[in-house]
């Protein structure tokens, strides 16, 4: 019978690490369909990006990358924001300075074979869970600006 229990166990561990390990992606990443066009979507998020204080320091536009490399792709592109003052708050620390790879913050608009248009952006609210007081509180700001940022947009 105590056989039975840890085998139990162990088969209820590994079964709870997998469903944690392949839920992964849809857990750090957020995908929304757009309300609008893909020009219209890129001109409201921009918009709303200014509104709130925020920059976007660079826009990186994948399909005119791919297409230098004889690669067709439909519309991609990745707005890279920042706030000047919640990156501060991460980058005047040396300890929190690891986060920087994932700055300045994206936001990727893009259309889907089906030709509807799409937003993601990482879920930095949840990805700061088990980092320090500084940092975790830096990115939930920063997720709760950008949830705001893709409100206009997003269905």
């Amino acid at each position: 019978m105590t056989t039975g229990i840890i085998i139990g166990l162990v088969a209820g561990a590994l079964i709870a690490v997998l469903a944690i390990f392949f839920s992964s992606p849809s857990l750090m990443l957020k995908e929304n369909k757009s309300k609008h066009d893909f020009e219209t979507t890129l001109a409201q998020i921009e918009k709303s990006v200014d509104s709130l204080g925020w920059k976007i320091p660079h826009i990186n536009d994948l399909q005119a990358t791919m297409h230098k490399f004889g690669k067709d792709v439909r519309q991609v592109k990745v707005y890279e924001i920042c706030h000047p003052d919640h990156a501060y708050k991460v980058l005047k620390q040396d300890d929190e300075r690891i986060v920087s790879t994932l700055m300045p913050c994206r936001i990727a608009i893009y259309e889907k074979s089906n030709g509807n248009i799409y937003v993601s952006r990482m879920n930095s609210g949840l990805m700061s869970k088990p980092m320090s007081k500084i940092i975790r509180s830096t990115m939930s700001d920063a997720a709760a600006d950008t949830e705001k940022i893709l409100a206009s947009v997003i269905e």
